[in-house]
Formats: C-alpha cells, sequence, structure tokens
C-alpha cells in the first residue's frame, strides 16, 4: 500500500478542508464534534440542521454512483473525507444509518421504483433509519430472527420485536429482517423490508443505558404494514441482503473514527502528563501499547479496504471488527485508570458523564453491538483460519 496522496488526492483533501473551515462555525462548531457513537443523543436538532448543509454542498453519499445523486468518490477519496470531516471536529453524523447502510443495499439490490423513492431523501437528510435486526433470542445470531411478515393483499403486516434499535426513537423507516415463509428456519426463509416507524402497530421503547442517554431501544411490531413492493431482493432472499448491509457497515467510516480514537488516544497521554500518571511505568507502557495497537488498527484497516470487493465483507472483517472494539473498550478502563479516583466521579450539576466516562461505560457495547467478540472469533476461526465449527446442541 503507498499511503501518500497523490496530486488529485491532495486537490480533493483541500477541496473538503477548505468547504469544512467555511461551514463549520457557529452552532455546529460549538458542538465540538460530538454526537458520534456513545454521544448520538447530544445535539440532536443542531446535528440534523447540518445534514442539510452537507447536502446542500454536495457531501452526501459521496460513494454512491453519480446517477443515484452521489459523487462516485473512490475507495481513497471517501477515506479522505472521513479523516478530514473528523480532523474539522464536524458535528457527529445523524443519518449514517440511511446513508451508510440501507442507501448502499437499495443501489445494490433495489429496484428502479426503490431507488427513486428513497435514496433522494437519504442524500437531502430528510428522511432517518434505523436497522431491525437484533431481537430478544436473535442478537449476534441473526439466522435465529423470529419477527413474522405475512401477506395481506398489497401490503405485509409484520408482527414481532426488535431490541437495540440505534435512534429507532427518531427515525421515519427501518430496514426489518422477518421471517415471511412459515416454517422456515436459521437463513432461509427471511426476507428485508423497508418499513415507516410513524403508523399504528409500531411501538418504541428507549432502552436507558449506563450512560444514561437512550440511543438504543425496543421496537414492537404488532400488525404494522407496509407495502407489498417494499421488500429489498427477492422473497425469502433476505439474508443475503442483510449481510451485504452489514458489509458496508464496516467501510470507509471506520477511518474516522480511528480519527476520533487518535484524539481520544491524545488527550489521555496529555491528561497522564499533567496529573503525573505518564510516571507510573506501567501506565505508560499501556499508553505505549495503545498507541502501537491504534497504529496496527489503522493500517489493517487500510489493507482491508484495498482488498474490499462488492457488497460481502471479506470474513478478514471480523479481524477488524473484534479488534477496533477491544482496543476501545480497553482505552475506557485505561483512562479510568490514569485519571484515579477523580475519573470515578462527575464534578457537578447536572453531573454529565466526561468524555473518557462515556467512553469507558460505552465502550462495552461495542463488543457487543454489530456481532459480539464471541462471534468474530467463531467466524476468524471457522472461516479464515479453517478451524472446526464450534460443536452445535444442547449444553449438558
Amino acid at each position: 500500500m503507498d499511503l501518500r496522496d497523490r496530486p488529485e488526492d491532495e486537490t480533493f483533501r483541500k477541496e473538503i478542508r477548505a468547504w469544512l473551515d467555511d461551514h463549520v462555525v457557529g452552532e455546529f462548531a460549538a458542538l465540538g464534534g460530538r454526537g458520534g457513537s456513545g454521544d448520538e443523543t447530544f445535539g440532536f436538532e443542531t446535528r440534523l440542521a447540518w445534514e442539510k448543509v452537507l447536502a446542500s454542498g454536495g457531501w452526501t453519499g459521496i460513494g454512491w454512483p453519480v446517477e443515484c445523486g452521489g459523487r462516485g468518490a473512490s475507495i481513497a477519496h471517501q477515506v479522505i473525507f472521513n479523516e478530514e470531516y473528523v480532523r474539522a471536529r464536524a458535528p457527529g453524523r445523524v443519518s449514517i444509518l440511511g446513508e451508510g447502510l440501507i442507501g448502499p443495499t437499495i443501489i445494490q439490490y433495489g429496484t428502479p421504483a426503490q431507488k427513486e423513492r428513497f435514496l433522494p431523501p437519504i442524500l437531502a437528510g430528510t428522511e432517518l433509519w434505523c436497522q431491525g435486526y437484533s431481537e430478544p433470542d436473535a442478537g449476534s445470531d441473526l439466522a435465529n430472527v423470529q419477527t413474522r411478515a405475512v401477506l395481506d393483499g398489497d401490503e405485509w403486516v409484520i408482527t414481532g420485536q426488535k431490541v437495540w434499535t440505534s435512534l429507532a426513537h427518531q427515525a421515519d423507516w427501518s430496514f426489518v429482517v422477518c421471517r415471511t415463509e412459515p416454517g422456515s428456519v436459521r437463513h432461509r426463509g427471511l426476507s428485508y423490508l423497508l418499513v415507516p416507524m410513524d403508523q399504528p402497530g409500531v411501538e418504541v421503547r428507549p432502552i436507558t443505558q449506563l450512560t444514561r442517554t437512550s440511543e438504543f431501544n425496543e421496537v414492537f411490531f404488532d400488525g404494522a404494514r407496509t407495502g407489498r413492493d417494499h421488500v429489498v431482493g427477492a422473497v425469502g432472499d433476505g439474508w443475503r441482503v442483510a449481510l451485504a448491509t452489514l458489509a458496508f457497515e464496516r467501510g470507509v467510516g471506520l477511518l474516522g473514527h480511528q480519527i476520533s480514537f487518535r484524539r481520544e488516544l491524545d488527550h489521555l497521554i496529555a491528561v497522564a502528563r499533567a496529573n503525573g500518571a505518564a510516571a507510573d511505568p506501567v501506565i505508560r507502557q499501556r499508553l505505549a501499547r495503545s498507541h502501537a495497537e491504534l497504529e496496527i488498527l489503522r493500517y489493517s484497516t487500510l489493507r482491508s479496504l484495498s482488498n474490499f470487493d462488492g457488497p460481502v465483507a471479506p470474513p478478514e472483517a471480523s479481524i477488524i471488527k473484534l479488534y477496533w472494539a477491544t482496543w476501545h473498550r480497553r482505552l475506557g478502563e485505561l483512562a479510568i485508570d490514569v485519571r484515579g479516583p477523580a475519573g470515578m466521579v462527575v464534578e457537578a450539576p447536572p453531573y454529565e458523564l466526561d468524555e473518557f466516562q462515556r467512553t469507558f461505560l460505552f465502550s462495552r457495547s461495542e463488543t457487543i453491538y454489530g456481532g459480539s467478540n464471541e462471534i468474530q472469533r467463531n467466524i476468524i476461526g471457522e472461516r479464515v483460519l479453517g478451524l472446526p465449527p464450534e460443536p452445535k446442541g444442547a449444553v449438558r
């Protein structure tokens, strides 16, 4: 890999950097880059307004094909955009599930009518989406989905429950994996439906987390309806489409997250120097290890992206997911140790968590959502290393 910018890359980097300098001002600059993972309820209305500013500048869906309203940007330019976006401390994105997950899925598998209906509002930032995958008995084991959908004339009628649904309380639509073939098991008989959230038969219950925020939700479908033509891909082919969505989830946006990780680590090093914790050889070694591992993560992600070919994530993507989730959880633990007893308390009313406290608490969920660490290890063992599969069956 040649990580140096080519002349055209440098031109693009200057373009996005200049645009962000001109527009991340006022109320947008005041957010200080907040609103990312684990902080998604912060400044929501301002961040929603920001989506429309991005859209007006042509900076939404930059990796989408030109014929679908995007810029057709290369992987290299998408990486540059995400890096400069985070460096500019631009507001955390509100429409990431629409732009980064369902949009590319519809582009890959949707009908012309679905593209015409759903892609423009995503690019404009006027319709928000959530992901209806996990269930109480089907978290990382997505093939165990029990939510059902049956045809009633020209509509699907949906019954079941989803859980850990990020931002469902703010979403206009959800992409929902349902079982549409009675008696089917595992990955067979699943379909991928687009379901409006604002209707009778949809109930959203926020889940209060350790951070006292509620990014995640329970969603109950009790006779909710959506159009017969709101199936992405073929009926019964939802497993393949759902896996494609997961592949898009592990794309270039992770490089932007790593810039945020670098900022967190640099801040923590500054705190350790200021309070004397850096004089402790064990703490110093852990900080050095975090630095080295973050560099490894960056290069491994770039290598993975250079091999990305199509809408199906290679099994190696599980290595990246396992690595960054575990790294960030350890960073949160290190942050508490660096700060000592002061890191265990909040300072004054309204007793909001600071940056490191949020990381310590929320990063635990990162080793669960998007496929738990245990599931990732199984995938790595079986599909990357070729080890025998984990024994299935009843536990004695």
